[in-house]
């Protein structure tokens, strides 16, 4: 079976698309599907879903029949997710629940083990059943810990200094919405930039430029 680090960032990308369209599809007692099927509702070519399921692993369509939905999404949950082993995970900073709660749901593969905030009025309180404590206590925490995941909700110009922070602390992965693009200076630590902005200006200029 290919291993999941040969497949491209592309490719990585499309997976969660493939995942939730495929759970749809066995939650309505569909059983298989034909690569132009999945090609049709990806809003992409049947080769290109072949090519994406050569890079993943043992996906075998047969022909007439399609790709079994089961062995599928048994594959992509084993890729997306691990083996029933939740990434922990500390929040940083103030988002709100709507973060936390994709964080703390069971099928997205982390535990939400610690949130930190600098703001000695929110110190104290609740986020998702987890108690905030206060930044000062970062790296006790995480010396008996080990997070291998921090979500980063800070303003910009605290996003560079607090990533190397962590990065020393053992952190190997961010989900990072402090509008800063992390630079990639620590080669072995992955980085998921997400600007909600972006996704906004993108619906404006399509709605703004329609034929």
């Amino acid at each position: 079976m290919n291993t999941p680090q040969k497949a491209s960032i592309p490719v990585i990308k499309r997976l969660p698309k493939y995942y939730r369209y495929l759970r749809s599809l066995q939650d309505d007692g569909i059983t298989s599907i034909s690569s132009r099927e999945l090609a049709s509702q990806m809003g992409t070519t049947a080769s290109q879903v072949r090519q994406d399921f050569n890079c993943i692993g043992d996906v075998n369509g047969r022909q007439g029949i399609g790709y079994s939905v089961e062995n599928l999404l048994s594959i992509l949950e084993s890729l997306l997710f691990g083996n029933g082993d939740r990434l922990p995970t500390i929040l940083i900073g103030r988002l709100g629940k709507a973060v936390s709660r994709f964080i703390t749901t069971d099928t997205n593969g982390y535990k939400l083990i610690a949130a930190f905030d600098v703001a000695e009025n929110e110190v104290g309180k609740e986020i998702s059943g987890i108690r905030i404590r206060h930044i000062d206590e970062l790296e006790a925490f995480c010396e008996e810990n080990k997070p291998k995941v921090a979500v980063l909700c800070v303003p910009r110009d605290g996003a560079q200094q607090v990533s190397g922070r962590l990065v020393d602390l053992g952190i190997e992965g961010f989900w990072n919405f402090s509008h800063y693009d992390l630079s990639v200076s620590y080669p072995n630590v992955v980085v998921e930039n997400v600007h909600l902005g972006d996704s906004l200006m993108s619906l404006g200029y399509r709605l703004r430029n329609q034929e």
